[in-house]
């Protein structure tokens, strides 16, 4: 699979993962996502050697992993067994993983919030407003958490909640 490469200069990009098997699946979600492209950037892999590569590009990009949408079921390893991999990995403090599936069974879940440090789970099929407030809250969270300066990228954050961060950290 090709990716795409950022490209621009300035601030590190947020970037978002969406790991889905599924061609439509995973144009569905990337649609859906396309009001946060002009500020963040939505990468796909279709399994985990996949998104192995994206994260390769986004550190060589020096761009900064914010959000991974995972499926579960993959062919392979799974989503959950990735986003496990990725939270033990310690490289990623921050990340937001949510699990978009129809597919995973309770035990899958239970291990993706146990092991995985899993914030939100989300059913297929998804409502696309649902998933874009659940991806803008993600990536408001991820910034705050983070440390990152939220000004460059408050057209996909949660206005209010970053310019009280910026607000707060103006005061100090």
């Amino acid at each position: 699979m090709t990716h795409s490469r950022s490209g621009r200069s300035g601030p590190a990009r947020l970037v978002v993962l969406v790991l889905e098997d599924e061609p439509e699946v995973r144009e569905a979600l990337e649609s859906d996502l396309v009001p946060f492209g002009d500020v963040a950037r939505v990468e796909p892999a279709e399994d985990v050697p996949d998104a192995h590569a994206v994260l390769d590009e986004i550190a060589d990009d020096g761009d900064v992993l914010a959000l991974v949408l995972a499926d579960h079921r993959l062919p392979g390893r799974s989503g959950t067994d990735f986003l496990v991999e990725l939270m033990a990995s310690r490289e990623y403090p921050h990340v937001r993983t949510v699990l978009v599936t129809g597919q995973a069974d309770h035990a899958d879940t239970i291990r993706a919030v146990n092991d995985g440090g899993l914030d939100y789970y989300i059913a297929k099929p998804w409502d696309p407003d649902d998933l874009r407030a659940q991806v803008r809250r993600q990536l408001t969270e991820f910034v705050l958490r983070s440390g990152i300066d939220p000004v460059p990228h408050l057209r996909v954050l949660e206005t209010e909640r970053a310019l009280e961060a910026v607000r707060r950290r103006s005061e100090l």
